[in-house]
């Protein structure tokens, strides 16, 4: 939101400007419309769609009354969490009545009983806590979608699996409160990247068997090889996603391309030498991970045959 300022048609006008000053500072380009009345003085065409929903969801908390709270993918935006396959072209706002939802071009209200313990406020926003906001998420959109969140708001500390047991018993009569608990139940704070948590859903569900997160392995002589983002004990392999997110962080440091790529495989060597099979895969394998099952089961009939020395020790669930 650095940057940005929004006006109101009723600011404007109290700035001695006309209707007709705003529809030409629009044309012009110098100003831009988000939403009726409301107005961003400085057009920012590089604003990510999250930036551009923020915005919106700024403009529109503005214009509603206090009784409305900025909910669901509005929420996950207001807080900066992984906005992956949600939609943004509408701000969600939740407000406690029984009945009374609607749904325009810009704008989704949800009715539905929220607690004042649900509610903080963000940025100047009225907005639902990050526990309501998993919750809400977990009931609404898909088992993927919500497991992305999940993780994501576990890892960053902004709620805790108690809190979330709390806030799905408190919706236990809602609708979606089955997929929301299958949510809960899976989610994992020790997931890095969107990508990481892609990646358990499509482990899950091409059978795979549970796999350690963030595990470290290690030499018989306690020389530490190196922290996996997969491992699968029981199959003797260790899964590695190699998403851009995670290797731009890499390259943060004074390492160089090449250096990192040099590193990754002596690491991946000495995984080997432990007697690991190790498979690797990338954001594209996701979409279609029929590849990806078929590679780790590949990879642990050759695990069968090998001896594997040393020792791996787990990291505390988030």
């Amino acid at each position: 939101m650095e940057g940005t300022q929004l006006i109101s048609r009723q600011q404007a006008l109290a700035f001695g400007m006309s209707d007709m000053d705003l529809r030409r500072l629009c044309h012009a380009g110098t100003w831009q419309r988000v939403r009726a009345g409301r107005y961003l003085r400085t057009p920012q065409p590089e604003l990510t769609p999250a930036g551009h929903h923020l915005v919106l969801a700024l403009a529109t908390s503005e214009a509603m009354s206090d009784a409305a709270v900025a909910s669901h993918c509005s929420a996950v935006v207001i807080y900066g969490g992984p906005t992956w396959a949600l939609p943004l072209d509408r701000v969600h706002m939740t407000r406690d009545r029984i009945n009374g939802g609607r749904k325009s071009k810009q704008l989704v209200v949800h009715s539905s009983r929220i607690e004042p313990d649900e509610i903080t406020i963000v940025n100047g926003i009225r907005v639902t806590t990050p526990a309501r906001t998993v919750i809400d998420i977990a009931r609404s959109e898909s088992f993927e979608q919500s497991v992305v969140i999940a993780d994501a708001f576990l890892r960053q500390g902004l709620t805790t699996t108690d809190e979330l047991r709390s806030h799905l018993l408190r919706a236990r009569y809602r609708p979606g409160c089955r997929k929301a608990a299958q949510v809960v139940a899976f989610a994992d704070g020790r997931s890095e990247s969107v990508g990481e948590s892609r990646s358990r859903v499509a482990l899950y569900r091409g059978g795979l068997p549970t796999a350690e997160l963030q595990a470290r392995v290690f030499t018989d002589d306690e020389i530490c090889v190196g922290r996996v983002d997969f491992l699968f004990a029981d199959l003797g392999v260790v899964g590695e996603f190699e998403g851009k997110v995670e290797y731009q962080s890499e390259l943060r440091g004074a390492s160089m391309p090449e250096q990192v790529v040099a590193a990754e495989k002596i690491r991946e060597d000495r995984l080997r030498a432990l007697g690991w099979m190790v498979v690797r895969w990338t954001w594209n394998n996701l979409d279609h991970p029929d590849h990806l099952i078929r590679s780790i089961h590949s990879a642990t009939a050759i695990a069968a045959h090998a001896r594997r020395t040393g020792h791996w020790t787990p990291t505390p669930t988030i």
